[in-house]
């Protein structure tokens, strides 16, 4: 099996819904995210053999393979191939995994593996068009939605509402203390938006982190799925436009490009799970993949685990004992917003720089995806050669 590394990374900042990024079509947006990916490489579009794009609500402007859409818009080689796959809010996820899985057994030696969604101009379950689950499938399941999946989560967990809106302040906290730092201008492209007045505008900086935000303010807010719960929008992930992509090669490949290889895939997961708890996965994809790659907890250096709604990541901790310290150091969709089909490789994408930034050695990676499944990738920071 060849090794797999990732010579680059790069995202949108990401936009509110009806913010900022709303006036950008998502096809257009994602040949942007290309386009920039191979200008920062500096590789030549032709070797680049497959893109493939994540995408949830695959209609409209989404719609009829966004990933080879963009990748002629970008202007890459029409020999160039792209497609298009939908493993919800894990969809660039396993973008990353095949596109990892065809260098590693041979097929290809050159991959884009990223994601877009524009929740603004596409709303979610719009590809759904009012359709409903066959009683196959509901006679066997309790089909709920995923926020009483949440409010199920921090019942059994028993993860209070206090909890959950003290980590959702604690996730704008350390987005709004990376921004000010400047820890993601590495990883973030500018891009050409526009703002309520119609103007033009350079975005740069994400749009979600909201000053001023606490346990306090957030627990005014009412619940969001059940008139007695605790989930609220405040705890709950933001509805949002971006994209992202990773450029992944073959070690060889790269050595005979002349290359720098950053990170090697180490390890994947995926793994099916409760469909009515639904959001549960995560745990048993981070053990799946921690004994796919040798590795321990402990040799962990960073975690990023989505932040769909403040229960996922509070019910891992418990469960895995992780300290919150080296989980979503830079805080998560609560915050900084959950573009459903770019969200793994934007994700992805602030890992390894967070890795670099720390001089750490091992990122693990693991969203809960619709319909009871999860993705879990470990990469490695690999030195630099002389």
């Amino acid at each position: 099996m060849k090794e797999v590394v990732i010579v680059e990374a790069v995202r949108t900042p990401v936009g509110k819904r009806n913010g900022l990024l709303s006036g950008q079509r998502p096809d257009e947006l994602f040949a942007l995210v290309l386009q920039e990916l191979i200008e920062r490489s500096k590789v030549d579009p032709n070797e680049v053999e497959d893109v493939i794009a994540g995408c949830v609500s695959q209609v409209g402007e989404q719609a009829g393979d966004i990933a080879r859409i963009a990748a002629l818009m970008a202007g890459f080689p029409l020999e160039v191939p792209g497609v298009t796959v939908d493993r919800q809010c894990g969809s660039s996820q396993q973008a990353i995994h095949f596109a990892s899985q065809a260098i590693a057994c041979g097929d290809m030696d050159v991959v884009i593996a990223g994601g877009v969604e524009s929740m603004s101009r596409v709303p979610m379950f719009s590809n759904m068009k009012g359709s409903k689950y066959s009683e196959q499938l509901t006679e066997k399941y309790d089909m709920i939605n995923q926020g009483l999946s949440a409010e199920r989560i921090a019942e059994k967990w028993e993860i209070s509402k206090e909890e959950l809106d003290a980590y959702a302040a604690s996730s704008h906290e350390r987005a709004l203390h990376a921004i000010k730092e400047g820890r993601f201008e590495r990883e973030t492209m500018t891009v050409e938006g526009a703002n309520e007045q119609g103007e033009s505008v350079k975005v740069k900086v994400d749009q979600g982190p909201r000053p001023g935000t606490s346990t306090t303010s957030l627990s005014q807010l009412k619940p969001a799925f059940k008139e007695d719960g605790n989930i609220t929008a405040g705890n709950s992930s933001q509805i949002s436009d971006g994209a992202a992509a990773l450029l992944l090669m073959s070690r060889e490949k790269a050595e005979e490009l002349g290359v720098q290889p950053r990170f090697r895939i180490v390890a994947r997961s995926v793994v099916g799970s409760d469909p009515t708890l639904m959001l549960t996965g995560p745990v048993p994809a981070t053990h799946k993949v921690l004994q796919k790659s040798g590795l321990s907890l402990d040799d962990i250096d960073l975690f990023e685990v989505n932040e769909a709604f403040a229960s996922v990541p509070l019910f891992w901790m418990k469960e895995t004992k992780v300290e919150h310290a080296r989980l979503n150091v830079n805080g998560g969709a609560i915050a900084l917003g959950h573009p459903l089909g770019a969200t793994g490789a934007k994700l992805m994408t602030s890992l390894l720089h967070e890795l670099e930034r720390i001089g750490g050695r091992y990122g693990l990676l693991a969203i809960c995806e619709g319909l009871g499944m999860a993705n879990g990738t470990i990469i490695e920071r690999l030195e630099k050669q002389k």
